[in-house]
């Protein structure tokens, strides 16, 4: 007899009520497992888990070479797993006791927190077991819970998870249980690039993976509390690209039917009550699929589980694609299921799956969940490559082997470019890394892929600042075209309204602009910790599913550089003229200087912003100027004792002696200020094109005017007339200051602040005379004829423009605001 399938909308709390009703009937019973409480004496009872204190326990484990720390004063809710730590100085190892042979889960909990003056935000660790490198260059920078999630296939005997401190190394919680019997089989479905002469990829077992993403397609998340294997998943909405074209399928309150495994083995029941379908009579061909896209590591291979559950009974048979491309026919049935892919990624940072229907059966298409794992790398592999201390003293050493002498050429002809030439020719990050070999570049990639694995590709960074996805759609009116103000290197910004009231820009995310999941939690880290009135405030950010966005205070007047370059592109669209008074600039520089000041004495050994530049400067309404765009900011001075490859920062700005000895200083934020003076100055941008090859650096052309006496030859046309003599005089010397080739003999940021509150005191006061001073010289009268500008009205403005093939600039702050245009 059939089923009876009851399509009807239910509770969540009802579908909550059932999820629990399995969880008591779950797996949890297993007596193959660990539950430690790492650093404590007494048991923890979380979601069902009892985790046992590892001092003083006759449990089956023993600890390495390690000792106990306490939280001083722990965060009010916080649970109780995590107000202690085993704290590791040296490389040493937890052994468990495995007395079943089988597939394992493996989680380790990590959360910090300060005491005895330890401050657990500063750990730097590695994480392996015998075979596999779990967690490279692993630091924890959070006020939240990490947990990082592994499968293992384990033999009888000894499980050994080493701790390899490169400062120190900790961890709250360890959980290691078996599970199922094929929870997962050891060959799966691949793609044409993966599978074997078979059609599959076999020897999965042989492999450790590690979770990226575990979605709940169309129902609510789900909390470990409502799984039997204590697993979170995630709502879908903010992985789906085109949401009009899925609907959310309703709540399923029949009875599942019985598979060929029990339900809360696959997933919780609550999965499989919940879907996306396509949306039926869709015109457009973009809109017949579902897709979803998800942030993961470049080219790297994956394990991606799908989850089926037929209970719209509308279909049975439908298209699944990766990426684009037809992967296979999926059949459903009215019972769980599962089906499993091996697949590698690209370069583009994302994994895209869709479903679609069946022209040749069906019109419609579903999918209840899914979960992303990444094979871990082995430990041989890693081993492998050149220690991280290592890796740029070998530097030429693997360029030759991997690239040939070429490439040695090139790279010793950048540099000896960069000596003689000093601020001629600086070099953005791009162009340098695009030169070196994938294993060089490798470390910036491994980065970018430290996330929560079970959560969003960026975990919660700062609580009190989040704001959920559907508040910025409502502010923006679902990212309206007419509310888009601009566009960077991280993605689209567009104007919004809060519903407080505020006005704000928000950024959203876009892989394709070249930032990402690095820059954006840097920029989260370093806001929520710094207030200063000549700082951009940020508002909020968003991470839920594949969505990275920040959200600023609204600054009224724009960027420095609109106000002070004519630029054709927007003269249609700018009302605002370069017509800053002298007085007006030098505020703004001043306040500018007073930002990157605050920024360098700050917390943790100061903060070096990185990409200081006109763009990066923002003006309220009342032309405060506020410092932006942190995404690029590094906290402290390099180590002298090593240098990286990673050069950031934008081209006609960047320090010389950065990029000659790699080494990033405060100084290098002082020698890129230097050039934002001359930017406001001479209104012109860093770097032009020009017949003439002394007028194409600014920071060359400045020095040469100013070496001369005759600074006030180049200076912007309606500041002519307008400028004191002194202050003039007193403006060029601090800009030869900051743009010396040496990082030594370049003043710190309160000294810019003092000697520009100095050059303004100048312009606004009658100022006696020294004997030097042309005493002729009327400064109230001073008129200087245009015709002396030498050839410099020539040139024709552009963006920052590179050699091409080079990317122009890594501003990502330029397009927080409105410029005064619709």
């Amino acid at each position: 007899m059939e089923k009876l399938h009851i399509h009807n909308k239910m509770s969540p709390l009802f579908l909550l009520f059932i999820s629990l009703l399995s969880f008591s009937l779950a797996y949890s019973n297993t007596p193959f497992k660990h539950f430690i409480n790492c650093g404590s004496d007494s048991s923890v009872n979380v979601s069902g888990r009892t985790f046992v204190g590892d001092i003083n326990s006759n449990s089956s484990f023993t600890l390495g070479n390690s000792e106990a720390i306490y939280s001083s004063s722990p965060l009010p809710n916080t649970s109780s797993l995590y107000r202690a730590a085993r704290l590791f100085r040296q490389k040493s190892q937890f052994e468990l006791s495995i007395t079943k042979h089988g597939t394992y889960m493996v989680r380790l909990h990590f959360f910090a927190f300060e005491s005895q003056g330890i401050n657990l935000n500063n750990a730097l660790f590695d994480v392996s077991t015998l075979n596999f490198s779990l967690l490279s260059k692993f630091r924890v920078q959070n006020s939240f819970p990490v947990i990082k999630e592994f499968f293992l296939t384990i033999n009888v005997g000894k499980l050994g998870i080493q701790f390899s401190p490169s400062s120190f190394a900790f961890v709250n919680a360890i959980e290691v249980f078996l599970l199922p019997t094929n929870f997962i089989m050891d060959n799966a479905t691949a793609v044409p690039s993966v599978k074997n002469e078979k059609g599959s990829y076999y020897g999965l077992l042989s492999k450790a993976l590690q979770t990226i993403h575990r979605i709940n397609v169309g129902g609510p998340e789900i909390k470990e509390s409502n799984d039997s294997l204590w697993r979170n998943w995630m709502q879908d909405e903010g992985y789906v690209i085109y949401p009009t074209s899925a609907k959310t399928c309703a709540f399923y309150n029949g009875t599942l039917g019985e598979g060929p495994k029990p339900i809360s083995d696959i997933a919780p029941d609550l999965v499989y009550r919940t879907c996306k379908e396509v949306k039926d009579n869709s015109r457009e061909a973009d809109l017949q699929n579902i897709t979803w896209r998800f942030s993961v590591r470049k080219k790297t291979r994956h394990f991606v589980r799908f989850h089926f559950c037929n209970n719209i009974r509308a279909v049975f048979a439908f298209n699944l694609y990766i990426d684009g491309e037809k992967t296979k026919e999926i059949n459903t049935y009215d019972y769980p299921n599962i089906y499993d892919l091996v697949v590698d990624s690209d370069d583009s940072g994302h994994l895209k799956i869709s479903v679609g229907p069946n022209d040749h059966i069906d019109k419609q298409a579903y999918l209840n969940g899914l979960e992303i794992m990444e094979f871990v790398m082995n430990k041989s592999s890693v081993l492998a490559l050149p220690p991280e201390g290592q890796q740029n003293k070998s530097l030429f050493i693997i360029i030759g082997s991997v690239g040939g002498v070429a490439s040695v050429s090139i790279l010793i002809f950048l540099i000896m470019l960069g000596r003689k030439w000093g601020r001629a020719k600086p070099v953005k990050e791009v162009a340098l890394k695009a030169m070196l070999p994938c294993r060089i570049r490798s470390s910036h990639h491994r980065s970018i892929a430290k996330r929560n694995g079970i959560a969003s590709p960026v975990p919660n960074l700062n609580l009190k600042l989040k704001i959920s996805f559907a508040e910025i759609v409502a502010a923006t009116k679902n990212f309206n075209k007419k509310f888009l103000i601009g566009e960077g290197g991280f993605g689209k910004v567009y104007k919004g309204i809060l519903k407080n009231g505020m006005k704000v820009a928000v950024k959203r995310s876009d892989s394709s602009h070249g930032q990402g999941i690095p820059e954006f939690r840097t920029e989260v880290m370093v806001l929520s910790k710094i207030r200063h009135r000549h700082l951009v405030s940020l508002v909020g950010y968003c991470s839920e599913g594949a969505e990275m966005i920040l959200v600023y205070e609204f600054m009224e007047n724009g960027t420095l550089r609109d106000h002070l370059y004519k630029r054709k592109d927007k003269a249609k669209r700018l009302s605002m003229q370069s017509k800053l008074s002298w007085k007006q600039r030098l505020e703004i520089c001043i306040g500018t200087a007073k930002g990157l000041h605050y920024l360098h004495t700050g917390l943790d050994g100061g903060i070096i912003h990185r990409d200081v530049k006109s763009t990066n400067i923002l003006l309220d309404e009342y032309y405060v100027a506020k410092v932006a765009d942190f995404g690029l900011s590094k906290s402290g001075p390099s180590d002298p004792d090593h240098f990286s490859m990673d050069i950031k920062g934008s081209f006609g700005y960047l320090d010389p002696e950065y990029f000659r000895t790699l080494q990033l200083t405060h100084k290098s934020d002082a020698y890129s200020f230097g050039v934002v003076l001359l930017e406001v100055l001479c209104a012109r941008p860093p770097i032009v094109n020009s017949s003439q090859r002394e007028e194409i650096n600014l920071a060359e052309w400045g020095l040469f005017w100013q070496k001369r006496g005759e600074l006030e030859k180049v200076i912007d046309p309606l500041l002519v007339g307008h400028i004191n003599p002194p202050s003039l005089r007193k403006f060029g010397e601090i800009v030869e200051n900051c743009l010396k080739l040496e990082g030594a003999g370049r003043p710190t940021m309160l000294d810019v602040c003092w000697d520009l509150e100095y050059a303004l005191q100048l312009q606004q006061t009658a100022v006696h005379r020294m004997p030097h001073e042309d005493s002729n010289t009327d400064a109230s009268a001073m008129v200087l004829p245009v015709a002396q500008r030498s050839s410099s009205n020539s040139f024709s403005v552009t963006e920052e423009k590179a050699p091409m093939g080079w990317d122009g600039g890594s501003n990502t702050t330029s397009a927080l605001v409105e410029s005064s245009y619709n």
